[in-house]
């Protein structure tokens, strides 16, 4: 037989038992039984049925070490149940007449099952419970105890004196009370102490089976008159039952994690469920009986006294839950108008700062500051640093502002001060950008940076949103100017940045409309100056304002993401430019073709791609693109160096252009595959190309010889820097002496015209 199969098959057993003593109690109510050992027969038999289950339950290796004790214990308590059964029996039916007597050794294996069974339950493990759960826990415990007895003492322990007499002592009466006890010791247990991992839904049915079995053993006095009968008859095989269902539900279900305990608010009705209870006692008591009376008098004032302190905790307990709701309530309003990294006001509670203050009219200053180079730090030290120097420079910004008025953080590097009108502005303004700009320690990094403030002053009619645009205006144009400074709003800014708005919507159609055009300047060998090469330089013939400069619209570019769609027309126009000129001159053409690459291109993971397209597409060698990335592109974008590894697989030249130019320019060359390095122009002809530029040009072609890098001189303007350069090393140079940025014919017609001359 199937494992499912036998424990089913013992379920109904024990259905069929407790179903024959009930019908053998029922009909002996009105029929007097010849043979009354015939119906003490199921009883032992549903006892053994509990002692199957139980062991089974304890055997079950999916169980937990303390679920499978706790079966053990009630398998012990089941073969003492048995033993007990068959005492009862031979007490009630061994003799020569029938009798309801109980024997002490009955009533001693009945307690030894009791005794088992409050062990185990004390066993189980306790849920975590507040000091103000356990003494609600004892109040309840009191009610119920209080009611039972108010119940126990009317129903049966009034009448004692014939009980005794019926039973022979009193001592099934101490029996009846632990097993009520032990009825309400098992709903106490489950409803509040909890039962480990313990099946639940066991656990209630041994809970309601206890109950209800307590309660058919104290009907036993409602029997005296008919010896013949035991109320042991219908609560045994119930009692027996419920174990045995309770055991087959553990077992079907074995180690499934317990159902989530789930606070219930039905234990609030217990207090007037004991009060209605007892009160129903004492109405139905009458006069008759004075003992009787006071008992129940003294039930009803015990229960009315719990029920008052109970209810005097539970306000206090409300109170308590109202206050940290309130408390819960002013957190996260705190949190929602508050920066989570700084503890400043966030953008909303600045928002309803500065509609107040409107609202008022009162004059007011709002600055908005943006830090310097703040990606930098982030990508150089991390964005753990970057996080302590916000939080650095909002606690510095609080420390000048104080109670003069409102600091707040709008996200990111981005900070509003909020001041009234006739605050010292500039001063306060001052202070900041010099507080800011303070180095401070982070982490074992020594940490510089700077702050761009832009300033307006409210204006009749201002709301929130138009303060922080004309804020915002003002701080671009300091950072524009250079940064570490402060500008005030003026209408021109306004005007401005309509026109770089237009400027960036018409710069998007440039490419269609074939307005942009590739210029290209050479770049010589030394000392000769033959052409070696050409680099790509970008144009816009706008059709307003003449030919631009890249100064006027890289930058807006930028800014608005175009500069991928930009570079990407000019890569494709230098390679086209190429081969056509690989198919004209032959071997008289530029042997290499420079593009200037910006970081927003780098960090495309596209980009590379890209560029195996165009020179799988247009045919020409990977060897005669070379792209040009500045040290600044690098550092900013994370991914620069892997895609840098990337193109150079391609076969594509790479060169580092405005070389010596940052302060990080030597690590660069330990990780960048660069082959080219472009020695900035204002080492060779601007401001620094004295004596101390000379130093630092002779040094860096030390360098390339030794890592095996050539190396090209920019701004060349004199054939007297010409030759100091093809003297120091030097065998590639690119500036006005050898040409201008012309066009592609202009160039060509400058090739072939030397080809020529040379000739």
């Amino acid at each position: 037989m199937p494992r499912r199969c036998r424990a089913h098959f013992l379920e109904i057993a024990g259905v069929l038992l407790a179903t024959l003593a009930a019908t053998w109690l029922g009909i002996g109510l009105a029929h007097e039984w010849a043979h009354p050992a015939v119906g003490w027969l199921p009883l032992p038999l549903s006892t053994a049925l509990a002692v199957i289950a139980c062991a089974r339950a304890a055997r079950d290796s999916r169980l937990d070490a303390g679920t499978r004790r706790f079966w053990r214990h009630l398998t012990l308590a089941s073969v003492f149940f048995t033993a007990g059964t068959l005492g009862n029996a031979y007490d009630a039916v061994g003799g020569s007449e029938p009798s309801q007597m109980i024997g002490p050794v009955t009533l001693a294996l009945y307690l030894a099952v009791l005794g088992l069974v409050i062990w185990a339950l004390l066993r189980l493990p306790s849920w975590q419970r507040s000091r103000a759960d356990w003494i609600r826990f004892a109040l309840d415990a009191c009610m119920v105890l209080v009611t039972t007895g108010a119940l126990v003492w009317h129903l049966a322990l009034r009448d004692h004196e014939r009980w005794t007499a019926q039973t022979g002592s009193s001592g099934p009466m101490l029996a009846i009370m632990l097993a009520a006890f032990v009825g309400v010791s098992t709903f106490v247990k489950v409803g509040f102490a909890g039962a480990g991992r313990l099946d639940r839904q066991a656990i209630r049915i041994l809970a309601a089976g206890a109950a209800i079995a307590s309660s058919l053993g104290g009907l036993s006095p409602f029997l005296a008159d008919r010896i013949y009968l035991s109320s042991s008859l219908i609560a045994v095989p119930v009692a027996a039952l419920t174990i045995n269902l309770a055991a087959a539900r553990q077992w079907f279900n074995g180690d499934r994690a317990p159902e989530a305990r789930r606070r219930s608010r039905r234990i609030s009705v217990l207090p007037y469920a004991a009060v209605a209870v007892t009160d129903v006692l004492l109405l139905s008591t009458g006069t008759g009986d004075a003992t009787e009376t006071t008992a129940m008098q003294l039930a009803a004032v015990a229960l009315t006294a719990l029920v008052v302190v109970r209810q005097i905790l539970a306000l206090r307990d409300n109170q308590r839950l109202l206050d940290e709701l309130r408390g819960y309530q002013a957190k996260l309003t705190h949190q929602a108008m508050h920066d989570s990294l700084t503890g400043l006001a966030n953008r909303a509670l600045m928002e309803q700062h500065v509609g107040r203050l409107l609202d008022e009219g009162r004059p007011f200053h709002v600055a908005l500051l943006d830090l310097d180079d703040f990606k930098t730090v982030n990508d150089r030290l991390g964005h753990h640093v970057g996080d302590l120097l916000i939080m650095a420079t909002g606690s510095r910004l609080t420390g000048v502002v104080d109670d003069r008025g409102l600091v707040a953080r709008l996200g990111g590097d981005e900070f509003i001060v909020v001041v009234p009108d006739g605050s010292e502005i500039e001063a306060l303004l001052r202070r900041l950008i010099t507080v800011v700009g303070a180095p401070v320690e982070l982490e074992g990094h020594t940490v510089v940076t700077a702050a761009s403030v832009g300033v307006t002053t409210t204006r009749p009619g201002d709301v929130p949103a138009e303060l922080l645009r004309r804020a915002d205006v003002a701080m671009y144009a300091a950072k524009h100017a250079g940064g570490d400074a402060w500008h005030w709003f003026d209408a021109a800014m306004d005007r401005a940045a309509d026109d770089e708005a237009r400027l960036a919507a018409e710069l998007r159609r440039a490419p269609a409309e074939g307005q942009l055009v590739a210029l290209y300047q050479p770049i010589v060998s030394l000392p000769d100056g033959a052409p070696a090469g050409a680099e790509v330089l970008l144009r816009w013939q706008h059709p307003e304002r003449g030919l631009l400069t890249p100064d006027t619209f890289i930058p807006l570019a930028e800014n608005n993401g175009f500069i991928v769609e930009l570079g990407d027309w000019v890569l494709r126009e230098a390679v086209r430019q190429s081969v056509e000129w690989r198919d004209r001159l032959g071997g008289r053409a530029p042997e290499r073709i420079s593009v200037n690459v910006s970081a927003r291109q780098l960090t495309d993971p596209h980009f590379v791609d890209r560029v195996a397209g165009v020179l799988l597409e247009s045919g020409l060698a990977p060897h005669r693109l070379m792209l040009e990335v500045t040290e600044t592109a690098v550092l900013s974008a994370g991914v620069a160096v892997a895609q840098l590894h990337r193109l150079k697989a391609l076969g594509v030249r790479l060169a580092l252009d405005d070389f010596a130019t940052g302060h990080s320019s030597l690590s660069l060359l330990l990780d960048c595959p660069v082959d080219v390095l472009k020695v900035d122009k204002s080492f060779v002809s601007g401001t620094t190309a004295g004596r101390a530029g000379a130093i630092i040009v002779r040094n860096l072609i030390g360098f390339t010889t030794d890592f095996g890098i050539e190396a090209v001189a920019e701004g060349v303007e004199t054939t007297d820097q010409a030759a100091r350069l093809h003297e120091a090393g030097y065998r590639f140079a690119q500036g006005y002496l050898f040409g201008r940025p012309m066009s592609a014919s202009a160039l060509e017609e400058l090739i072939t015209v030397r080809a020529i001359a040379v000739a």
